[in-house]
């Protein structure tokens, strides 16, 4: 099981200093990826429930900074980790809007790029993207269709009703087509992974529960003729260590790694860890890195 780590992005920890140090820090550690999310804003009375917790979302949350711009800090600083996304919701830009901010993450890293993708929670930030909430599902299947088609050979074309790219040259392409790893815990979701994604972005669930949702996963993608085999299984942990807590939300480093560990057994092919729930600062961030990675490799 591979280790990648969520860039700092949010709270606290929202600032140039965070992310250049720990990007830096986390390569030399021997962290495989960097990761950054997407959030827009937080509502006063939110129309939908945050989807973890107690359903209200992070405090740290008020304050959280574009990943594009953290992912390209956290690549002009380091060389051979790769930089993902988890994950975009795509259904808030368009297309060739998306995919050309992704393109440049990837042209710019040297092709180290891993587009994760969702469709978000919140129809408040739906509202204020200035997206339909109604058809989401629609909306990103066409996404995941133009994008194909951009990192495609030129001229590039797409005609759909949503969008129409007239034949044109959208250069540069990526260093190579960038794996697409997509978020989702509904049935529907899950079936997507299987016939159109390289990957499965997940959260840290009950093992019964991981393992069903991923086993809808690989025969959705036997029924499409794909391989079941090469695809990937990308975990998030959002864990508050402390003393008392009870895993994989919370708990001692030790009791967390011991569900991370049981999650690999259980198939997961790389943990994404996210310490910027329970971290004071850089440094205490990158001493529970150390931690959790001295624990699982």
């Amino acid at each position: 099981m591979e280790l990648g780590l969520a860039v700092p992005q949010y709270g606290r920890f929202a600032a140039l200093g965070s992310v250049l140090e720990v990007a830096r820090a986390a390569e030399t550690m021997g962290f495989a990826s960097l990761w950054a999310g997407d959030r827009l804003l937080t509502p006063l009375a939110p129309k939908d429930r945050y989807p973890g917790g107690d359903g209200r979302v992070p405090e740290a949350h008020r304050v959280f900074l574009d990943p594009f711009a953290v992912l390209s800090v956290a690549a002009s600083a380091t060389t051979s980790v790769r930089l993902g996304t988890s994950a975009l919701n795509a259904c808030w830009y368009p297309p060739a809007v998306l995919a050309r901010s992704l393109t440049t993450l990837d042209h710019l890293s040297g092709g180290r790029l891993v587009a994760g993708l969702g469709l978000g929670w919140s129809s408040d930030e739906y509202a204020a993207a200035g997206v339909p909430w109604k058809d989401r599902a629609r909306r990103y299947e066409a996404t995941l269709d133009a994008l194909e088609a951009i990192w495609g050979s030129d001229p590039v074309t797409f005609e759909h009703d949503l969008w129409t790219i007239a034949p044109s040259h959208i250069e540069p392409k990526p260093a190579r087509r960038p794996p697409v790893h997509l978020a989702g815990f509904a049935d529907a979701a899950l079936r997507r992974v299987g016939r159109r994604g390289d990957g499965w972005l997940t959260a840290a669930l009950p093992l019964p529960a991981l393992t069903a949702m991923w086993a809808t996963v690989r025969e959705s993608a036997e029924r499409a003729g794909r391989d079941p085999d090469a695809l990937r299984m990308v975990l998030r942990s959002n864990p508050v260590v402390t003393p008392d807590g009870t895993p994989p939300r919370g708990g001692t480093v030790a009791g967390i790694c011991g569900y991370l560990a049981a999650a690999a057994e259980a198939g997961v092919h790389e943990v994404i860890l996210d310490l910027q729930h329970t971290a004071t600062g850089d440094q205490h961030l990158l001493e529970l890195a150390a931690e959790f990675r001295d624990r699982l490799t």
